[in-house]
């Protein structure tokens, strides 16, 4: 590992047209779990222009029967409403009112249909047969001590910086703020830890007349304000390199400037390029996808390996084939930072009960992601969020004791 380098991250705002996308997707994932907690979802939202289509596969017998609703194509009387007002409600909550893209007056379409019967047969429990992954692929788990949070810190900044951002323009505090929103953080390692901040990037969609005169002024010493109150002190100085809003005008934002799709900030969603990604996205999926349920699964243990203080860093592979309970593959790696043999960490995991050999059974009953939770995940990322009641369980270092009697 290189003690002393240079390194980017970046985040996106929940207004930006693929966490739109992303965060619609999982108020029908929420939807379907709320009313049925085995419900199968895989649902794709687009958003453009005063325009947002879904389309995807779904099992959930409350709203969508074919067996017992076959007059109305499977739909349940009334479902197909009450999907329309989730997407409407969610584009609300964000703060689309805007000519080019407006919670009540964008035109919806649903494509939404029912699970192929031949990917239902390999994930459903059957018999002797445990539960199936819902597909194959590899996931990946990681966890630093750069921040109190485990999360590589350039992530977190850029993170906090949009949260703040939105937070303020919902309250009243930044009036001039939009919903779009992008934010990046470089940062100048020495010794391995983050020692400067070479750059900050902060692309604010604002209301009219903010690209000018005093209140282009006005923006860029908020966002400077914000900046700084989030950094810990020392990391900005007189050499960062601000670049605020640096193409000019930021009127027009959100789906209406661009086309957005579920999916596609899965950096952003992860670990902002400080580890790797199987490739799979994680929202308008069910936690039987192990795409989802797996990359939690993974952070979970690496998380609990570094606040055990085992390392300083690790990094966890999980690999699965579709239909099939039992992960084909375990890979810890501490980066040389590791206190315990990292193939001595591998056979610790494989002895602690309670992790159910993680299967998707097992992952989904340990940690509980049978229930509607998903739709705080599509913004500010997945991981280094805060474990509260049933949300993002995956964050909870409470493996501490058991890696280490497993360790012996």
């Amino acid at each position: 590992m290189r003690d002393n380098y240079l390194f980017t991250s970046e985040s996106v705002s929940e207004g930006h047209p693929d966490k739109v996308s992303d965060q619609i997707s999982d108020a029908i994932v929420d939807l379907m779990l709320a009313k049925d907690p085995e419900s199968r979802i895989a649902c794709e939202t687009m958003t453009t222009t005063q325009r947002v289509v879904l389309a995807g596969e779904i099992r959930c017998k409350p709203i969508y029967d074919t067996a017992r609703w076959p007059e109305t194509h499977g739909w349940a009387p009334g479902a197909r409403d009450e999907i329309e007002a989730t997407v409407r409600n969610v584009v609300r909550d964000i703060g689309y009112e805007q000519d080019g893209f407006h919670w009540e007056t964008l035109e919806f379409e649903n494509h939404l249909h029912g699970q192929s019967d031949h990917i239902a047969q390999g994930v459903d429990a059957n018999g002797n047969k445990d539960e199936g992954a819902g597909d194959q692929g590899i996931m990946f788990g990681f966890a630093c001590d750069e921040t109190e949070e485990l999360m590589p810190a350039a992530l977190h900044y850029s993170h906090r910086i949009l949260k703040r951002l939105a937070d303020d323009r919902k309250s009243g505090a930044a009036p001039f703020l939009e919903p779009d929103a992008k934010s990046q953080v470089s940062l100048r390692y020495q010794d391995g830890k983050p020692a400067a901040a070479t750059a900050i990037v902060v692309s604010t969609q604002h209301a009219k007349g903010y690209d000018t005169g005093a209140k282009e002024t006005e923006l860029k010493d908020y966002v400077k304000r914000v900046v700084g109150e989030i950094l810990p002190d020392g990391l900005i100085s007189d050499e960062t390199v601000w670049h605020i809003n640096p193409t000019g005008s930021f009127e027009i934002g959100g789906p209406d400037g661009d086309a957005g799709l579920t999916g596609r900030k899965i950096i952003v969603d992860t670990y902002g390029g400080a580890a790797p990604h199987g490739g799979g996205a994680f929202s308008g999926k069910d936690p039987t996808k192990v795409d989802r349920s797996a990359a939690y699964a993974s952070r979970y243990l690496a998380k609990n390996i570094v606040a055990a203080g085992l390392a300083k860093r690790c990094t966890i592979q999980l690999s699965y084939a579709i239909g099939v309970s039992e992960p084909l593959s375990l890979y810890v790696d501490t980066h040389g930072t590791g206190t315990v043999d990292d193939a001595a960490l591998e056979t610790a995991i494989g002895k602690i009960t309670r992790l159910g050999g993680l299967t998707p059974r097992g992952i989904r009953t340990l940690l509980g992601l049978n229930k509607p939770i998903y739709r705080k995940t599509a913004a500010y990322g997945h991981f280094g969020r805060k474990a509260e009641g049933d949300f993002f369980p995956w964050e909870k270092t409470d493996l501490i004791d058991d890696l280490k009697a497993a360790l012996g």
